[in-house]
């Protein structure tokens, strides 16, 4: 199998924006300097190659694309500043982005899709690697990578993880996609305003030296996508739920709300427009697209687990058995939630920044696996409805108490961490000649127990869970019957 150090760096520039930023300095919140200690976002879309463009031709043509997006987002072509009291800034200076052009000419679309585990090569695919947040002081805010393959072009981003979370990100990614595929205007324009509970004179001390990740970082892993199709996951929610499956259920209203809702797929949205189910009020929620996929309209007005919820237990039971735990050992799972629609007044639904708070969930390893699944889901389920408006803002007045950076990783051995969300637009990125094949993560900020949840490329309530996990425990989930039989793949 090829490696990342197949790869070959073929230039190096740096790309500034179109127009001078007018945008005055922003100030990191208290969701954004937590994630100083965290790598930078690494993500990216695997494509086909342009059939009409060579490869000069296409790496000047999103050089220049890139040129015309960051002027619709000034803080990622700036750089951090702190000012004499310690607050930290985003100066939006136009000091430019990193673009990369490398080639791995030797790996082929198939060696990045067959393989049962994600490949080591993938990692090449990203700049910035092990790259912690706070040094965006002096480094760009930005990476963009594009690899040529023998068959195919990745394009991957590396972006500071305490200018974005993935509401961001992908607002951006998407951006960069219409800007390349000709889009007179852009869709979705960010809300860069600074004026929320999240803005605090609280002042996190750094280190000499700044700080540093708190996980290791060379710990021997294993990585694998595990797919849910969308009978799948409605036949594990409806288990979960104790309700009657049937192998052809009609679609209830509550069902399309929850499952297409995740999601905001073009292709998707075409099909509920068709079936008659979309109603005005329905198509600005999915237009937005900021409720967490454990948030749906139903769950929170019937009380009902999630399909996400339910998605979340199974993989709780299923790695707290492979670790082969004391019972009375504490085990924890942890959710990003967004707050920009819990907090009252609610935030924009593209504010710029990080929005985010992690939910822990604990239960001992006895009463995960002794009790059933629904157990499992109604104790996550209880974590994410408790999150109001109050909640964030005694999540925000704890931190305000005692700056700190984010504690990610697996300290106890007994940890997971769910990130991302199968409600972002990944597969949303045609940048001329099609969406990708498939979205993939590189090395940054994956310990065992680390978790992302993709959208399936077919859309249509799909997902995929990027999974991390110390190689034995991932051997133990592959043979877990309780779990394998809803993998599609």
């Amino acid at each position: 199998m090829p490696s990342a150090t197949s790869l070959t760096i073929v230039s190096k520039c740096t790309v500034f924006p179109d127009q001078k930023s007018t945008l005055q300095d922003l100030k990191l919140s208290v969701s954004d300097l937590p994630m100083l200690s965290c790598h930078y976002i690494q993500k990216g879309g695997l494509f086909t190659r342009p059939p009409t463009l060579s490869m000069d031709s296409l790496i000047s043509h999103l050089k220049q694309s890139l040129s015309q997006t960051l002027s619709h987002f000034p803080p990622l072509a700036g750089r951090f500043n702190t000012d004499s009291d310690g607050h930290i800034y985003i100066t939006c200076n136009d000091a430019g982005v990193d673009f990369i052009h490398a080639t791995a000419t030797n790996i082929s679309i198939q060696d990045i899709l067959y393989p049962l585990h994600v490949p080591d090569c993938i990692k090449g695919f990203f700049t910035f690697e092990s790259t912690v947040s706070y040094q965006g002081h002096y480094k760009p805010i930005l990476a963009v990578q594009v690899t040529e393959l023998a068959d195919g072009v990745f394009i991957g981003c590396s972006m500071n993880h305490s200018v974005t979370d993935g509401t961001s990100f992908w607002n951006f990614f998407n951006t960069f996609a219409e800007v390349s595929r000709g889009i007179d205007k852009i869709s979705r324009k960010a809300d860069f305003s600074r004026n929320s509970i999240l803005v605090s004179e609280a002042v996190l001390k750094v280190p000499q030296g700044g700080p540093q990740v708190t996980f290791n970082e060379n710990e021997p892993l294993s990585e694998r996508i595990f797919s849910f199709s969308r009978e799948a996951i409605l036949k594990l929610k409806s288990k979960v739920n104790n309700k009657k499956w049937s192998q052809n259920p009609g679609d209830t209203d509550a069902d399309v709300v929850e499952l297409m809702g995740k999601e905001s797929n073009d292709d998707a949205l075409f099909q509920i427009r068709n079936s008659g189910k979309m109603t005005a009020i329905l198509e600005s929620w999915f237009k937005n697209a900021v409720l967490k996929p454990q948030e749906t309209v139903s769950n929170l007005q019937t009380g009902e687990i999630s399909s996400f919820q339910s998605l979340c237990a199974l993989l709780w039971r299923a790695v707290t058995r492979a670790r082969n735990l004391n019972p009375s050992k504490t085990t924890t799972f942890r959710m990003a939630v967004n707050c920009r629609h819990r907090l009252n007044p609610k935030l924009d639904p593209l504010y710029f920044g990080n929005a985010i708070q992690s939910i822990p969930t604990y239960a001992p390893a006895g009463d995960v696996l002794s009790r059933d699944l629904r157990w499992c889901a109604e104790q996550l389920n209880k974590n994410v409805v408790a999150h109001n408006d109050g909640m964030v803002r005694r999540f925000v007045q704890d931190w305000e108490s005692n700056p700190r950076c984010f504690p990610l990783g697996n300290l106890d051995g007994a940890s997971m961490t769910m990130g991302s969300s199968p409600r972002f637009p990944m597969y949303d990125n045609d940048f001329g000649w099609g969406r990708p094949l498939a979205v993939r993560s590189g090395k940054a900020n994956k310990f065992d127990g680390k978790i992302s949840a993709f959208p399936g490329r077919e859309g249509n309530g799909t997902v995929d869970l990027e999974v991390v996990l110390a190689p034995e425990t991932m051997a133990g989930i592959e043979s877990d019957h309780e779990f394998m039989q809803f993998v599609s793949s």
